[in-house]
Order: structure tokens, then sequence, then C-alpha cells
């Protein structure tokens, strides 16, 4: 028998997290007297650790894809994806420009030297769609300020010389989640340098998409595009709103069972470096989990798990392949019981990554490829984007 152990992603709560996001976007614009966005469903690091395929099940409605890895994008079209696909970080190598034209794959521009390759191409068949990346204060990717209408009359120029396609501008906010100041700041920046450049406007990650009012405050006769990622995977993008307050639902569900039960009593240690002491008699479940499979070393006594349904904790040090929990107040479960470690009933993705101190995006990206995967999906047929 396989060791008892198993990752779920749901493809149903995919849709969910991504009709949520559309329906949202949907009465913002309505308020407003505008036409909503389009989105852009972020599918980077393999689907933030959920795999490709699911992902484009998932977000088939969406009206584009963003990754960075440029054989993700060919394999997206490979399996039939026919909307819209987003390389965030463009392109790297001369050589690159050939399979965005043979693909259909629009890029980020967001310095010199991709312009320098750009304007040393031969004309592509299918115009690469660009969106020029501008630094609006997160000092990352993007065009600084000072060299912004430079590089725009050069993308241009290419435009017209027939290397580059559509043209539009974006960027990427900071600190979305949790300063508002910061936020306006670098949202005015980006008006101020992109509002007189023709084409679509892209500016949201997940927190912004969710924060109402950024997208609506860019020129309403531009198109817009938001590119939500964390939240389409049912985490949130907050530190101080659940998922589940904001009515995403989780993907991905860890799982697995108890293997051993021990019988500690007071003054007894548990696991590596006798991180837990018992101060009474404790029922300890070792649970075939450990940080070989993802889950984080760095969670101490007190992350919250769940077992047959029931809220527990944690005890002691993580290990390799195993990890302890507390059965004291669960007196029916034991070898064979079920283990929520996070997602669909459990503890969040977002409880376990705060009491490790990281966020549930490097936890889901950090799955490991020994644990075994289930993809939950509806029973009827769901095409890919684009294809009947």
């Amino acid at each position: 028998m396989p060791r008892p152990i198993l990752a779920t992603v749901s493809v149903p709560a995919m849709q969910h997290n991504l009709e949520l996001i559309a329906s949202r976007l949907q009465e913002e614009a309505s308020k407003a007297g505008r036409v909503p966005p389009r989105i852009w469903a972020v599918i980077k690091a393999n689907a933030y650790g959920h795999g490709l395929e699911p992902a484009m099940a998932g977000f088939a409605a969406a009206d584009g894809l963003a990754m960075l890895d440029i054989a993700e994008a060919v394999a997206c079209r490979e399996r039939g994806w026919q909307k819209p696909l987003m390389l965030l970080e463009g392109f790297f190598e001369p050589e690159d420009l050939d399979v965005l034209d043979a693909h259909r794959v629009a890029v980020s521009v967001h310095g010199e030297h991709q312009l320098c390759m750009l304007e040393s191409a031969p004309v592509p068949r299918n115009p690469i769609t660009v969106y020029m990346k501008i630094n609006t204060g997160m000092h990352r990717l993007g065009f600084p300020p000072a060299a912004v209408d430079s590089a725009w009359r050069r993308l241009v120029a290419l435009q017209q010389k027939g290397v580059v396609g559509e043209l539009g501008t974006m960027m990427h906010f900071s600190r979305a989640d949790d300063d508002v100041v910061v936020t306006q700041q670098q949202l005015s920046r980006f008006i101020q340098l992109a509002g007189d450049k023709s084409g679509p406007m892209s500016i949201c990650n997940s927190a912004a998409t969710l924060t109402p009012g950024l997208w609506a405050d860019l020129p309403a006769d531009r198109g817009q595009w938001v590119r939500p990622g964390i939240c389409l995977y049912g985490a949130s993008p907050f530190a101080d709103r659940s998922a589940a307050t904001l009515g995403l639902r989780p993907v991905m569900t860890l799982e697995a069972k108890i293997i051993a039960v021990q019988d500690c009593q007071p003054g007894s240690s548990v696991g590596y470096g006798h991180l837990f002491t018992a101060e009474k008699p404790t029922r300890v479940g070792v649970v075939a989990c450990g940080y070989a499979d993802g889950y984080p070393r760095i969670a101490a006594t007190g992350t919250p798990v769940t077992v047959n349904g029931r809220s527990t904790i944690l005890l002691g040090r993580v290990s390799m392949d195993m990890l302890a929990v507390d059965l004291t107040p669960l007196p029916d479960a034991g070898v064979g019981s079920r283990v929520v470690l996070w997602g669909d009933g459990g503890p969040s993705v977002d409880d376990v990554a705060r009491a490790a101190g990281t966020v549930g995006y490097e936890l889901l990206c950090a799955l490991a490829p020994r644990v075994p995967r289930h993809v939950e999906v509806r029973c009827e047929a769901m095409a890919l984007g684009g294809v009947a």
C-alpha cells in the first residue's frame, strides 16, 4: 500500500474563486458605469503548486493566463488553450522571440536589454503583444520614470515596423495588501507616467483586485486587465482578512493518516530536540507527513491541525517524514484516523503559514513531488480555454 498522504486539488473550487472575482469586478464596474476589466488568471510556479492542467480547467472562463516560464506557455498551447497568454517577466534570450511568435504569447517588457533584442529581431509572422512595465516604487522590474517616455517611443517604432502588435502598460503594487497610502502613491505615479500612452493597462495583483476602486481610477477609455493569483487558489493576500471572509474556497487539501500512537506521561518529550515536553498525560498521534512532503519544518507546537474533523494542535518539531499531533482531547482517534494539515475540512493554509512565520503562497508552491495528488473535477466535461 502507498504511504497514507494525499493532496487533493479541487477544480470546482478554482472555478468558484474565479467566478467570485469576476462577479465582484462586474459589480464594481456597474457602479462606476464602466466595462469590467479582463482577467489574467496567474498560473506561475506550476499554478502555485496545483498543476497546469487542473488550472487550465479551473480557469477556463478567464480571459487569459499569465505565467513566468515560456515552457509553461508552450505547454498551455499544446494542451489546447486558445485565449491570450502572458509572460510576466517577459523574455530572456533572442531565441525566445521565435517561440513567442509561434505560440502567440504576450510579454512584459521591463528593461533596456529586452528593447535591444526586439530592435534586433526580424519582423515576426505574429506581431508580439507587449506591455511596457513601469517601476512606480517597488524597484523590482520596470522602466524608471525618467526612461518611460523614451522606452515608449522605441516600442511605438517597433509597432510601426511590425515587430510589436498591441502595446499597453503595466505596473505592480508593492503594498496593496497593507498600506493604502503607498498604494495610492504608486497608482498616482502610474497614471501620471502612463495616462497619455495608448493601449490597455494592467495594475492589479490579488490584493489590488480585491480592493475596490483601484482599477476604476484608471482612464475610462483604456482597456483594463487584472492579474489575480493567490486568491484564485483559495488563500488570502491579506494578513488581516481570511480567505473564508472573502468568500474564497480552498483549492488544495493536504491530508495524511495517523500511523502510530504514543502515550506520554508528564515529563516525557516528543520528537527531535524535545521541543515539546508533556506536563500531563498526553496521547500523541504520529502523522505520515513531514518537511520532505512540503509541510514547514519551522511550524511549532500549537500549529492548528484537524483530526477526524475536530481541531487539535501540532506537538514538537516536524521531522522529515513525520509530525506529531495532540490526541488527548480526541479519545476516539487512533491509527488510521484522517488528518487534514490544511484545506477543506481543516485549518486554512494561511493559518498554518502564519504559525510557521511565512505565507500560504510558500506552502502551496513547496508541496513536494513525492506527495500523491488527486484532481477533483465535476462530472461534466470541461473545455479548455477557447476550445469547444
